[in-house]
Formats: C-alpha cells, structure tokens, sequence
C-alpha cells in the first residue's frame, strides 16, 4: 500500500487533535472529491514498518485523542490488508485513543459479509475502529456546515454502539465515541 500523507496534528477529520493517515487508492471517483490525486493505488510513498513507527510514536502525545483514517480509500480491500496491523498496534499500544475511518463504502452493504469491499480482514478491522464515516462524497449534496463529513449522505456511525446493539447507532456528536 502506498500513503499521500500523515498528518500529525490534524483537526478536521475527527473529534479533538488527531493523527491522520490518508491512504492511496480509491476506486470510487467521487466528482468533486478534495483529494483527488490519492485516487492513484501509486500515488504517494510505500507505507513501511518505519511508517508505521512513526504515527505509533506521533499518537504517543497525551493531546492526541486518536488516529484517522482516510484516503484515497482505507476500506479498499487491498488497503484494509495493510492497515490491519496497524490498527492492530494502535489499539494494544494506546487502548484509551479513539480511531475513526473514512470511508465512501456503507457499513452495512459493501462492508457487510458479501459485500463489494467486504475481504477476509474485514469483520476484524471493523471491530477495531471506533467511528466510521460511510458513504461517498456526493457533490450535490455537499454542505460544509456539516461536522467531519462533506456530504449531506454520509453517515457517522459509532461502531462500538453498533456492535452492542446489533444495528446501526449514529454518533450522538459527542467528544468522546
């Protein structure tokens, strides 16, 4: 897998200071998309071991609440692949720190077992990530009055109250997921 960026104090994309990871690869082409450039599975560097250390370490700061994950496209099977062990990490090294992923998949269609983007990994990193943003960027329904997504279609589901429930919990906007 390949990365455009890590972004060690991001903001925007998640609630509180936050490290962000976005991935290359996106077979989706949302019209409109803001980073269009990471479509490209080759765009960017190769995500390493030594990549990996360092958002382990950047994560390593008491204000950073939580990794994000965002592309290009982190739930393209092939990418899934590589970001499994990562998230992996991040939750046994810092099991107080929140992950929240982007994705213009649906949770529970193309996630789901069956599912166009649903792999052998799949199920097992879902259940690591805490927030999922789902659905594609729909420029016509854009707003940019909306809180950490871009479109008026896109769902920000807590995972966690998810899981509990057995269906799908919407993220009440609160701080803490």
């Amino acid at each position: 897998m390949n990365y455009a960026t890590i972004k060690k104090t991001d903001v925007a994309n998640g609630v509180g200071v936050r490290v962000s990871l976005f991935v290359s690869g996106c077979t989706h082409k949302c019209k409109g998309c803001f980073n269009s450039e990471a479509w490209d599975f080759n765009y960017g560097s190769p995500f390493t071991v030594e990549t990996e250390s360092e958002i382990i370490a950047a994560l390593s700061h008491d204000y950073i609440a939580g990794l994000s994950l965002l592309g290009g496209e982190p739930m393209e099977p092939v990418n899934q692949r590589a970001i499994l062990p990562l998230v992996e990490k991040v939750k046994k090294t810092y099991p107080e720190k929140n992950i929240w992923c982007y994705s213009g998949y649906t949770y529970d269609c193309d996630l789901s077992a069956g599912g166009r983007a649903h792999a052998e990994c799949t199920d097992k990193l879902l259940g690591l990530i805490d927030i999922l943003v789902d659905g594609e960027f729909v420029e016509a329904k854009k707003d940019l009055n909306l809180r950490f997504k871009g479109s008026s279609n896109q769902r920000i589901i807590d995972l966690n109250a998810t899981r509990q429930s057995g269906k799908i919990v919407l993220w009440n906007g609160s701080d803490c997921p």
